[in-house]
């Protein structure tokens, strides 16, 4: 979709202070000196078998775009596929109550939405939020000399696909359905009190999907230390096991060319930094001074943040993971 949008003629609206050219998280569009709406959608198919957890996490990952970009989220719309046939309505009233709860976790407001007949169910929301014009957090922005933090272990897709077989446990699973479920709210607002550069969320691409956007914005390139990355567990047995989602072969395929690994980099962890997140972390690239001070009150909120690597100038290749 992105590759699409960046072929389509350039907005002339000065208003637009975040539009799809860069590939940013959410839209930013100016309504005052001092304030703009962030806007965002993001639906998708059930990753869970248990409705309630399914609109949680649905909702969760939709309004993570807004927090990505330092905003505040205040009303959402739903969106929506289901089946017309009146059996199986309560799935999607469980569906539709676990999102809301999110939602009024978040202190955003439903005010609506839309839902079409579908055989395949989905389910999701466009979020709109606030932000001062001036505090807007873009993939753009990141300096060299920063530092890379991540607020979320990574793996829920190979948790996911493990699940689908029949091979994942269930503590593996409790831990994934928790971090999906998890707002980046706190961790948005904190970053905010720091010399923060550059922010994105971890989602579909993966991390080194996210990571070269973020990359290829700023004109920089990133080099990132795998053992400081920390994984869900059983992640990196799923991972051996080759429970790999299909996004992730996508993903790898996609991004080859700008990623190069260390030769100690093993094939399991290799996947994971491909494998594609739903309602993942936030990666910020923050001033390497003020790198301990965000890592420790992100600490303090029980988020497993960790500082992964760090942001150099251009050269080739555009990632190191060593």
């Amino acid at each position: 979709m992105d590759r699409v949008l960046a072929k389509l003629p350039k907005q002339s609206d000065a208003n637009v202070l975040v539009g799809f050219d860069t590939n940013d998280d959410a839209g930013v569009y100016q309504l005052a000196p001092d304030l703009a709406l962030v806007q965002t959608v993001d639906f998708f198919t059930p990753i869970v078998d248990d409705p309630y957890t399914f609109g949680q996490i649905a909702a969760a990952n939709a309004l993570s775009d807004v927090y990505a970009m330092g905003g505040r989220p205040i009303s959402a719309l739903s969106i929506v596929g289901f089946p017309n046939k009146e059996e199986g309505l309560e799935i999607l009233e469980n569906i539709m109550a676990g999102g809301h709860a999110k939602m009024q976790e978040a202190g955003c407001a439903v005010i609506g939405g839309h839902s079409i007949g579908d055989e395949e169910i989905k389910f999701g929301y466009a979020v709109t939020g606030l932000i001062h014009p001036q505090r807007i957090l873009t993939n753009r922005a990141a300096r060299p000399g920063d530092l890379l933090l991540l607020t979320k272990r990574l793996g829920t897709g190979i948790i996911g696909t493990a699940l689908k077989k029949g091979k994942a446990c269930g503590a593996a699973v409790d831990a994934a359905v928790e971090s999906m479920c998890a707002l980046n709210r706190a961790a948005s607002e904190v970053a905010l009190r720091f010399d923060v550069h550059s922010a994105t969320d971890v989602t579909g691409f993966g991390l080194l999907g996210h990571a070269r956007e973020m990359a290829m914005a700023s004109n920089v390139s990133l080099v990132i230390d795998s053992a400081q990355i920390e994984f869900l567990p059983e992640a990196l047995e799923y991972s051996r096991g080759d429970f790999l989602p299909g996004g992730l072969g996508r993903n790898r395929d996609f991004i080859a060319g700008c990623v190069e690994f260390d030769n100690g980099v093993p094939l399991e962890v290799r996947n994971l930094l491909f494998d594609p997140q739903t309602s993942g972390g936030l990666l910020f690239s923050v001033a390497a001074r003020d790198a301990p001070k965000l890592l420790e009150a992100l600490k303090a909120l029980a988020t497993p943040a960790r500082a992964i690597g760090e942001v150099i100038e251009k050269t080739h290749p555009l990632i190191l993971v060593k």
